[in-house]
């Protein structure tokens, strides 16, 4: 699903009974997002013709796409069924372009507007991180082999460490990135890959400690 195919997926148009939008009301299925679907199948090497397919059985009698389906039991008081138009806008030009996309990369075997400049220096392969980053908003317990653990903070620290259960320690200063946090990278304190790591930290301004002890486990390829 796209980033703006997310955010007006939330748009409501009748209500439960069918009743017209009047402020609020409930939203329904989407045929564009199923064209950006059949796009994550095209590019995971499947036919995305099933998606153009139901597309189509979604569009009105004179081919007009609309921007949402009626998703419920049938109300044929009101015209609406499952899978039909419901009163929401008809047709939707952003549905139609969808269309238009999706049947133009089906023929071409791939994105028909894919950049070339990223497919050149990526070729559809996801580049491997060197590091795996904790923050304080978004702590992990564990991470890959091959990756460095960088402990990222608001503002300067000293970030106090052990890789063998405390039985030694060391104090790494964090460093200023530039882009408005700090960040320390542990695993060039310890002189062999540590399996777990455990830190915490003091403020460099005010020397407090956070009073938290935390910890990254570290995975192996074989352990998923």
């Amino acid at each position: 699903m796209g980033r703006f195919g997310t955010a007006m997926a939330a748009m409501a148009t009748e209500h439960e009974d069918g009743q017209a939008f009047d402020g609020s009301g409930i939203g329904r299925g989407w045929p564009l997002l199923t064209g950006e679907r059949g796009h994550y199948e095209l590019c995971a090497g499947r036919d995305p013709l099933p998606f153009l397919q139901a597309i189509v059985a979604m569009a009105s009698p004179g081919g007009m796409i609309p921007e949402q389906v009626w998703d419920a039991a049938s109300i044929p008081g009101r015209r609406l069924f499952p899978g039909q138009p419901s009163g929401s806008a008809m047709p939707l030009a952003w549905a139609h372009a969808e269309f238009i996309k999706l049947v133009v990369s089906r023929h071409l075997g791939q994105p028909f507007d894919r950049p070339r400049a990223v497919w050149r220096r990526y070729q559809g392969q996801r580049r491997a991180s060197r590091y795996a980053f904790w923050w304080p908003q978004a702590p992990i317990t564990a991470r890959s082999g091959g990756t460095q653990l960088a402990v990222a903070l608001p503002r300067p620290a000293v970030v106090h460490g052990s890789g063998d259960n405390w039985h030694s320690v060391f104090d790494k200063p964090t460093s200023d990135t530039g882009l408005g946090f700090h960040v320390a990278v542990l695993d060039a304190e310890l002189e062999t890959a540590a399996q777990r790591i455990d830190f915490t930290w003091r403020w460099h301004d005010t020397g407090e400690w956070v009073g938290r002890d935390h910890f990254v486990d570290l995975i192996s390829a074989s352990n998923g």
